[in-house]
């Protein structure tokens, strides 16, 4: 059984989904320490003057765990995003298909990073078609930090194999994961590239490393093929 473990962020990239589809078990880690404007609480969108920042303001501590960050409602920031997908995936080929999803998400009341995030990770996963389970690294309270800490929370969901990212043999102890009867695979994910509205529309070079959003409002149903790599 393969396991991948990634923090939850918010509006994830396609690399992100890709190791959720080659996992049975997708452990998110939410009791690990926050990282303001990493892409737990961002991530960007293609727009007709390329990239653009979604960005969902934070009240936090140093040393907080994902889990407890809260969002500052001061801002309204909701509003902001939703514009944001109006403004530029309107004329989408399958924008009408999703943007009602958004919208609902974006009237509820979140106080929580982490509640909106999987909430909208668990919502793209259904639409994309993807069968992997889904747990929380906090259900299992394992205490040990780095590798030691993945390697344990493998064994926890009965997984033998450790999906890690393309960069994950730079960082993580290939020992220490075998010491635990858990195989590291890594991740052979290659950005594939596809018609983007505004590049297409207007000439410019592909923009890759886009939240999934992107490819869902230009190809929907087909987005799951195109992050497998499949034509």
């Amino acid at each position: 059984m393969i396991a991948t473990i990634h923090q939850p962020q918010y509006l994830p990239w396609l690399g992100y989904f890709n190791k959720v589809d080659r996992s049975d078990v997708f452990i998110l880690l939410d009791d690990v320490q926050f990282k303001k404007n990493d892409w737990q609480n961002r991530n960007k969108i293609c727009t007709s003057q390329g990239e653009q920042w979604l960005t969902v303001p934070v009240l936090h501590n140093f040393g907080q765990k994902i889990n407890e960050v809260k969002i500052d409602n001061k801002t309204n920031w909701q509003d902001s995003h939703l514009k944001a997908l109006h403004m530029n995936y309107r004329k989408a080929p399958f924008f009408d298909n999703y943007i009602r999803l958004f919208e609902n998400i974006y009237q509820m009341q979140w106080e929580l990073l982490v509640d909106i995030n999987i909430y909208l990770i668990k919502e793209i996963i259904d639409l994309l078609g993807i069968q992997t389970r889904i747990v929380l690294s906090s259900e299992f309270k394992v205490s040990e930090n780095s590798t030691k800490r993945l390697s344990n929370l493998c064994k926890a969901v009965d997984a033998d194999m450790y999906l890690a990212g393309a960069d994950g043999g730079k960082y993580m102890d290939a020992i220490q994961f075998e010491k635990s009867g858990v195989k590291l695979l890594t991740q052979d994910f290659y950005h594939p590239i596809y018609n983007q509205l505004w590049t297409q529309n207007h000439s410019k070079n592909f923009i890759s490393n886009m939240s999934v959003v992107d490819l869902f409002f230009n190809y929907g149903p087909k987005s799951l093929t195109i992050i497998r790599g499949e034509k």
